[in-house]
Order: C-alpha cells, then sequence, then structure tokens
C-alpha cells in the first residue's frame, strides 16, 4: 500500500489535512457562538430573577473566556506579521470589562465567534467544488510484473509500465489503451455526462474511472505528470492565492483601526466620558468584515470549479474579472484541433510522404503532428519508428525514418517558400516535407472552426469585453479567415510561441489582458498575460503549469461564464468593503457623539457585520448574466 509520503497519497493527505484544519476552526468557533448563546441567556435569567452578582459574572466570564481565545489567535497573526481588525475585538472586549460594560462585551464576544463559524462555514462551502476532484486521486496502482500483478504505490509508477485497471477503478496515471476497447467515464474531467468508448491504443487520461470489464494501459505519463497531477497542482495553488483584493482590504484594516482608535480618543477627550472609548469600539469591530472579501472570492472560485473551470486562486479570479481584451490561438482553442488532411503530390508518391511524415510526426505532440499519424493509420499505412529527432515548438520537426532524413514543417522552418503548384488553398494549413534536404511535398491540413466558436465571442462582446484578438501560428491567410468569420478586432499569425508574448505586450495598451491557449506552444503568452486560461482536454497536464485557469469541460461558453462568476464575485467582494466599513464609520461617529450607546453600538454592528457576510456567500449561488466590467 503507498504510505503518506506518496505523491498522490501526499496530496491526499494534504487535501483532507485542510478539510481537517478548516472543520477543527469550526467546530472552535461553534463552540464559542454556543457558549456566548447559552451565557447571554443565562444572564438574562439572573438578570429577570434579581440576581445581579450571578448576572455580571456570567458575562464577566463569557467575555473573558472568548477574549482569551481571540488573543492567542492575534498572537499566531502578529507572529505572522499578519496585521487586521481582530485586534478591534480584542481592545472592545477588553475596554468592555475595564469600564464595566458586560452586556456590550458579550455582544462583541458573539459577533466575533459568530464571525468565525460564518467564515468557516463558507470555505466549507467554497472547498466543496474541489472536493469531487480530490476525491478521486489514487494512491495505488496495480502494474504488470513477471508473477502476475502487484500493487505498487503510485510514486513508483514509471513510462512503459503496463497496469490493471479494475471496473470502477480510477485511472492513476496517462496511458495508451492495450487491449481492444474500453468504457471510459470521464465526467470528472470534462463534465461528460456519458461513458466514452476507447479503441485500442486510444489514450486515456489519469482520474478518469473505468466503466468496463477490466483492462489494461501502457504509461505514457508519470503520475506526477498526468492530466489529473496537473489538477491537483492548480487545486493547491487556489489555496496558497491571494488576490490584490485581499491585499486591498488588509491596508482598508490598517487604516481603518488607525481611524477608530483616533475617533475614540478625541470623542473621549472632548466629552471627556472615558466610557465614548466602549461605545466607539464596540461598533467599530467589523472582524467579518474583512473575512467577507476572502469568502467573497473563494466562493466564486468554488462556483467556477462546478461550472468546469478551475481557477489557481482568489488572484487569477480577480484578474479575470478586469479582462477587457482576450487573445486567442487557434489551433486546437477556436477550431477543433482535428484537421482534416490532404496531400499534393511533388516528385515524390503521396502516400510515401504522408507515410515517412507520419512516421516522423509520432515522436510529436503537437496537433498537426497527430492529425498525420491519424491520417495515416486510417489509409492504412504502416509507419515506421523514428531517430535522432529533433523538434523546434511551434515551427517544425526533423529525423531519420527508413534511413531518410525527414524534415516536416513550415516554409519558415526550413527558410524557403515550396516552388509553385504546390502551396495547396489559400484557406488550409500548409506542412511541407522534405526528404534528405530536398522538397518532397506539401500536405495541406484544413482546421475547423469549433462550434461554439462564434457563441464564445458573441458571449464575450456581452460580459465587457472590448476587444478580442487571433494570435496564431499559421499562415495570414488562414488566421484572417478565420478572424473574419468570427468578427474579431486583429489578428497576428505566423506567430512563434516567443512572437504571441509580443502580442500580449501590445495588447496591453487596451486594458488587462486575457489569454487563451491549448496549453502547449502557448505557454509563454499564458504565463506573459494578466490571466491565462488553458483548454484542451488531452493538454490538461501541460496546461495547468503555464496557466492561470483551466477549462476542464470540452465548451468554450463556460470562458464567458468564468468571466460572469469572475465579475460578480468582485462586485459582491467590493460592496462588502465599502459598505461594511462605510457603516461602520457612520455608526462610529454617533457613538463618539453619544448618540449610540455601547450595547446598542454592539446589536448595530452585528447587524452589519451579518449583512456583509451574507452578501458575501451570495457568490456561492446565482446565475452569472453576461455583464459590463466592473
Amino acid at each position: 500500500m503507498a504510505t503518506a509520503a506518496a505523491w498522490w497519497g501526499g496530496k491526499w493527505m494534504w487535501h483532507q489535512g485542510g478539510m481537517l484544519r478548516l472543520r477543527k476552526a469550526g467546530s472552535r468557533s461553534g463552540l464559542l457562538v454556543l457558549l456566548s448563546l447559552l451565557a447571554l441567556a443565562a444572564a438574562f435569567a439572573f438578570y429577570l430573577a434579581g440576581h445581579d452578582l450571578g448576572y455580571r459574572l456570567i458575562l464577566v466570564g463569557c467575555t473573558s473566556l472568548i477574549l482569551l481565545s481571540l488573543c492567542i489567535e492575534i498572537a499566531k497573526k502578529l507572529r505572522k506579521q499578519e496585521y487586521g481588525l481582530d485586534l478591534i475585538a480584542a481592545m472592545a472586549m477588553g475596554s468592555s470589562l475595564w469600564f464595566g460594560e458586560y452586556l456590550a462585551g458579550a455582544i462583541v464576544g458573539l459577533m466575533y465567534s459568530g464571525g468565525q463559524f460564518l467564515e468557516a462555514y463558507a470555505h466549507r462551502r467554497a472547498d466543496e467544488g474541489m472536493s469531487a476532484l480530490l476525491a478521486q486521486v489514487p494512491r495505488t496502482a496495480l502494474r504488470l510484473a513477471r508473477t502476475g500483478f502487484e500493487e505498487i504505490p503510485i510514486e513508483e509508477v514509471a513510462v512503459g509500465d503496463v497496469l490493471l485497471i479494475r471496473k470502477g477503478d480510477v485511472v492513476p496515471a496517462d496511458g495508451a489503451l492495450v487491449g481492444e476497447v474500453a468504457t471510459i467515464d470521464q465526467s470528472v474531467l470534462t463534465g461528460e455526462p456519458f461513458p466514452v468508448r476507447i479503441a485500442k491504443g486510444g489514450n486515456i487520461s489519469s482520474g478518469a474511472t473505468n466503466e468496463g470489464d477490466a483492462i489494461e494501459i501502457r504509461v505514457v505519463s508519470r503520475a506526477e505528470d498526468s492530466t489529473y497531477a496537473g489538477i491537483v497542482r492548480l487545486v493547491e495553488a487556489s489555496r496558497r492565492s491571494k488576490a490584490k483584493l485581499m491585499r486591498l482590504a488588509d491596508r482598508f484594516s490598517v487604516w481603518f483601526l488607525v481611524a477608530t482608535i483616533a475617533i475614540a480618543g478625541v470623542s473621549a477627550i472632548m466629552s471627556g466620558d472615558m466610557s465614548r472609548i466602549v461605545a466607539v469600539l464596540v461598533v467599530a469591530t467589523p472582524c467579518p468584515l474583512i473575512l467577507a472579501v476572502p469568502v467573497a472570492l473563494a466562493a466564486g472560485t468554488s462556483k467556477a470549479a462546478k461550472e468546469g473551470v478551475l481557477v489557481k486562486g482568489a488572484g487569477p479570479l480577480e484578474a479575470l474579472a478586469q479582462a477587457t481584451v482576450a487573445v486567442f490561438d487557434k489551433t486546437g482553442t477556436l477550431t477543433a484541433g482535428q484537421p482534416e488532411v490532404g496531400v499534393i503530390a511533388g516528385p515524390e508518391h503521396p502516400d510515401r510522404i504522408l507515410r515517412l511524415a507520419a512516421s516522423l510526426d509520432q515522436a510529436s505532440g503537437h496537433v498537426v503532428g497527430r492529425a498525420l499519424v491519424d491520417e495515416a493509420h486510417r489509409r492504412g499505412l504502416v509507419l515506421s519508428r523514428p531517430s535522432e529527432v529533433t523538434e523546434t515548438a511551434g515551427f517544425g520537426i526533423s529525423g531519420v525514418v527508413d534511413g531518410v532524413r525527414v524534415g516536416v514543417g513550415g516554409d519558415t522552418y526550413f527558410g524557403e517558400a515550396p516552388p509553385s503548384g504546390l502551396n495547396g488553398s489559400g484557406s488550409a494549413m500548409r506542412v511541407m516535407v522534405l526528404f534528405d534536404g530536398t522538397l518532397a511535398g506539401t500536405i495541406t491540413l484544413e482546421d475547423r472552426l469549433r462550434k461554439d466558436a462564434v457563441q464564445l465571442v458573441t458571449q464575450l462582446r456581452a460580459s465587457g469585453i472590448s476587444r478580442v484578438v487571433l494570435a496564431s501560428g499559421d499562415e495570414l491567410a488562414i488566421a484572417t479567415a478565420i478572424a473574419r468569420s468570427l468578427g474579431l478586432d486583429d489578428v497576428a499569425a505566423r506567430l512563434a510561441p516567443a512572437d504571441k508574448v509580443a502580442v500580449i505586450e501590445k495588447e496591453r495598451v487596451h486594458g488587462k489582458v486575457l489569454m487563451v491557449g491549448d496549453g502547449v506552444n502557448d505557454a509563454p503568452a499564458l504565463a506573459a498575460a494578466d490571466v491565462g486560461i488553458a483548454v484542451g482536454v488531452e493538454n490538461l497536464a501541460a496546461a495547468a503549469e503555464a496557466a492561470d485557469i483551466v477549462l476542464v469541460r470540452d465548451d468554450l461558453t463556460k470562458i464567458a461564464t468564468a468571466i460572469g462568476i469572475a465579475r460578480r464575485s468582485r462586485k459582491i467582494a467590493l460592496q462588502s468593503i465599502y459598505a461594511g466599513i462605510g457603516l461602520s464609520l457612520l455608526a462610529m461617529g454617533f457613538a463618539g457623539a453619544g448618540y449610540l450607546p455601547p450595547v446598542g453600538g454592539a446589536l448595530l454592528q452585528e447587524a452589519i457585520d451579518v449583512a456583509v457576510i451574507l452578501n458575501a456567500l451570495r457568490a456561492l449561488n446565482g446565475r452569472e448574466a453576461p455583464a459590463a466590467r466592473v
């Protein structure tokens, strides 16, 4: 069996540990809430019975216990150099005990513990969007050995191993089917509700579930490099991410703390009534207020995950909310990524051109290479094993096949244009094939537009994306035809991966840039953009490393859905900041002027904080209609 140190096992234990910490935090704050309510009820009973000493002792004891718990939390945060409004809550409870405002102190204690409980609840709700993915993590695998199948820890699985996947098992690593056919449930990865049939040699992604009879797969990627590993890394990153908006909330908390102390001090000095300090501090205790910002953004991240869009955390979610420019790759992103192949004969026979080119492209992961290999198989051509392979991403590939040095790529890869008559049609991608340095012919590939591409562009316009640009490595004529059919604002063609980064930088003059690509040749641009979204279920392992967001489901319109979720979450977070702090400052003014006693201020602030937290929780629900940028 796998140990806790195993790679996958470690990820699962990490997830379970995080959930356990959330449950402990929720349990602790829940106990404090229960204690506060019971103490207030008991104190009220003693008050009605005329037992003033019992009334005071219960309130003092309850407030002191919660204050002690709060001071411990503050000490932990101070060691991490984290400063927040918890300090105001501690000052409010301490001053209420000092000046004898015991009921106000108990109400502040209930407010604090209630805010902590609501935060823990909100984060548990937000975590549900990721739990279905993490629950699928396998920790062991059945590997074929000389004596049969042996159960091994997942980190010991190597490329080339043959694994047995029983009915109901989760695939632990990306692999190719050894048998004739398999029935695979990919719903966790793609959102597709029905199992799919995979033929012999077909790719099966880690994280999918075997719905049919037991099958064997030959591993093509280690567990830590596989599709599911990339998704889990996204989930980990989402836990660690801290949005700029949250840092803004931290800055608000520092200034709010200074303002609170100033208002309390001035009101006490001007009135000569030191108890005004209690009134101001009590009404200025918005502990749940600043919690509302991470709650709203975490809720938005969770909701996006349920829609099949994995976001690395609050930072990318906020960047997505502010994007006004979208830059798209073409192949595998706006197009199906499954080109229709045709061969234009040159000096060589068409079948020989395709066979040798496809043999070489077996070593390439590019969509063009896969198309050539698939077409060769469809035509019944027997492929050979290539050697001495070198590939330049986005340009072409070279190697030796059957003693012939073969080169496959665009004309820029070879530094020359093909002779007249070998160009192919103006709307098709052209691939040159060279045998021993001599042009053998040209292969054309027609990559059809995805059915949901037109709808996506329409939805992006409606959601506030003012500029949509195509950045493609294809010929200008091909890219222009695609851009024209979609009504895009600009097009850049014949781009190397580094050139796409230049396009990103150029487009920044129009606003924050969203880059959408397939996560392979687009990795530099995905990383350079303000926010990068990777699409294409076959490329999730690579995409998880380069992009901020991964579209898990094979539906481009989910990009517009994610933008709607992001903008709504950011809008709700800003509402929480401005409304909460604004109302608190107003109430502090009344308290400092003597119009709001400590008990009344505590009740009013409780209402403000609960309202703000509940407003933040709205990000978990509701439908996202296209909306203008916020």
